[in-house]
């Protein structure tokens, strides 16, 4: 089974690099978490591809995920 990841985003909105912690329970779900620089929201998808990884995407709080 598949344990708690942590994840290197960039952040849409200042550019910097910063980690959110995805799980089992996060695939494909799609929600919002600060970025740990500069505060502004980061919308994340969380999706399971066909190997079993996981793909993580990540949009400003004022673009579309989909």
């Amino acid at each position: 089974m598949e344990q708690v990841k942590q994840v290197q985003v960039t952040c849409p909105s200042c550019g910097q690099p910063t980690y959110i912690t995805v799980e089992p329970a996060d695939i494909g779900e799609d929600f919002i978490e600060d970025c740990a620089n500069c505060c502004s929201p980061i919308h994340i998808q969380v999706t399971e591809l066909d190997d079993g990884e996981w793909s993580v995407q990540v949009d400003g709080d004022d673009e579309q995920l989909y």
